[in-house]
């Protein structure tokens, strides 16, 4: 059986990471959120034992949005200074993340307990939001340097949208994890650009 060159596998993760902070910026500025992009971010949480990267998001469709950002990003088409800023923020709350053995228990336990509210109502309802959101206030948003999310105030006001706000960073907190254990590191950004974009127009086909 061929193998796959982990790059490959280290540009979905890295796309899940992009598309999961683009919905937190979407639903911080205008209170909503694409419904279908979040919902495969959220499902992404509850795929623990997936076979391959592109299975934790249901397939490599399902993370296209993320690979058009990224591509748009290597290739410098497009530099959102804020989604940038963003996505390095979570990389560094994932190492503070993963090093708290602690902690990532508890997010497993948490997410585990929300999994079947999740599969009866869909990974986008208020009543499953809600708990995810709530999880990453105990646990994520204690560690320092916090995330900060700018935004409309009026929304960032409302508790549901904070609720989703939170449950998108962890996805994405999900994704750089994913994204390190396939190898990832921030020196790919800077020294091999052009072999990241190659396997992302790969992938987009």
């Amino acid at each position: 059986m061929a193998t796959v060159e982990p790059i490959y596998d280290r540009v979905v993760a890295l796309a899940g990471l992009l598309q999961a902070l683009a919905q937190v910026r979407r639903v911080a500025d205008t209170g909503e959120a694409n419904e279908d992009i979040l919902a495969t971010c959220i499902d992404s949480l509850f795929r623990f034992d997936a076979r391959t990267t592109a299975d934790v998001y249901g397939g490599l469709e399902n993370v296209r949005p993320g690979l058009l950002l990224l591509r748009d990003y290597l290739s410098g088409a497009n530099r959102d200074e804020q989604l940038a800023r963003l996505s390095l923020a979570v990389m560094q709350l994932e190492r503070r993340f993963v090093r708290d053995t602690s902690m990532t228990d508890r997010v497993r336990r948490g997410l585990q307990e929300i999994q079947f509210q999740a599969e009866r109502e869909g990974p986008t309802h208020p009543e499953v939001l809600a708990p995810i959101g709530q999880l990453y206030a105990k646990t994520l948003s204690t560690l320092r340097p916090r995330v900060l999310v700018q935004g409309n105030p009026h929304y960032l006001g409302q508790p549901a949208v904070v609720a989703e706000v939170r449950a998108a960073l962890l996805a994405a907190v999900r994704s750089a994890v994913l994204w390190r254990q396939r190898g990832g590191s921030l020196w790919d950004l800077a020294l091999q650009r052009r072999r990241m974009l190659a396997a992302v127009d790969a992938h987009l086909g």
